[in-house]
């Protein structure tokens, strides 16, 4: 079996080697995005392997079906960057993958902390000699309610974490997950919105939760709400939250994903003109910390996404399931 791998980081290819040795398979790599122009690369290749960064609409597909691939893998735990309808009209089989859930947990918990001790603004002053108090004063965790929406994995785990700073938790998931209940109390999303100090982000990109967060549901937020998305950036409307943050009406933001990234974050822009002026207008703001979609960056689960994009394209074709099969 032969699998094309795009969009391959450094830190991917030792763990590429490893898979292709245990699953007896030829992979060939490259650091490219997927595109239509690009697609000839995989020809005479079964699968194809991918990470976030492309668009893999039904037109690439297509081509991907033209020159006879039948599987796709995406490194992700999210999917929203695939036309599954085509692929699934076209008869490519698709997977996702897994990864152990915490370390977007810790990066969560690290956010809301980061955002309570006014970070970025202690960080910045002390970089120029700085280290005055004034307007650095925080909040204590077990002092406030948090509301997490979504109770997957990585909800889940949030919880957990979180559990153990004596804070109130509330819960909102479209599902109620049994292991959430002995550390959060589900409640409508209304009542959280409305409750909760600090509200938490981990659900996936669909049309119905696309722009979840938008002016009305900032509006029936407390005022001076910290607001933390380390999930999909698509969950927020960017234009709904630079009015939050320009209104006061939200206290904080802590983003490792927002809406329009794309193009932006993975890459090093130092000498670029780039010209989507909404994130980087959000970026400069002092109550704002934004990382580069690093939550799911450790070891752990770099060497998971990778086993999984291979292991996954290699089940399906030998048995037509795997467990993330779309």
């Amino acid at each position: 079996m032969k699998i094309f791998a795009y969009e391959v980081r450094k830190d991917e290819i030792a763990a590429f080697s490893a898979a292709a040795a245990k699953y007896h398979v030829d992979i060939t790599t490259s650091t490219l995005v997927p595109t239509p122009e690009n697609a000839g690369l995989a020809a005479g290749c079964d699968g194809v392997t991918i990470l976030g960064q492309g668009h893999i609409d039904r037109h690439l597909l297509e081509r991907y079906h033209a020159l006879g691939i039948r599987f796709l893998s995406t490194r992700t735990i999210g999917s929203n960057h695939i036309d599954l309808q085509a692929a699934h009209e076209l008869g490519i089989q698709v997977c996702s993958a897994n990864y152990p859930p915490n370390g977007v947990a810790d990066f969560t918990v690290m956010m809301i902390l980061m955002c309570l001790r006014h970070y970025k603004q202690a960080m910045w002053r002390g970089q120029v000699n700085d280290f005055s108090l004034e307007g650095l004063q925080g909040r204590d965790m077990k002092s406030l309610t948090i509301g997490i929406l979504g109770t997957g994995r990585i909800g889940v785990q949030v919880l957990r974490e979180l559990s153990g700073f004596g804070c109130r938790l509330l819960a909102w998931s479209r599902h109620e997950n049994p292991e959430a209940l002995p550390y959060a109390q589900y409640t409508d999303l209304d009542t959280l919105l409305r409750t909760c100090d600090v509200i938490s982000l981990h659900m996936p990109l669909t049309e119905a939760t696309h722009h979840m967060i938008d002016r009305d549901a900032i509006a029936k937020m407390k005022t001076g709400v910290i607001l933390i998305n380390c999930a999909r950036g698509g969950l927020t409307d960017i234009d709904a939250l630079i009015e939050g943050i320009e209104t006061e009406k939200i206290g904080a933001l802590g983003m490792d994903t927002v809406e329009g990234e794309e193009g932006i974050v993975h890459g090093d822009h130092r000498t670029d003109i780039l010209s989507n002026r909404n994130w980087f207008y959000l970026h400069q703001f002092r109550n704002v910390v934004m990382t580069q979609h690093m939550a799911l960056y450790t070891q752990e689960a770099v060497e998971s996404m990778v086993r999984c994009g291979v292991e996954g394209i290699v089940e399906m074709d030998r048995t037509g399931s795997y467990p993330t099969k779309l």
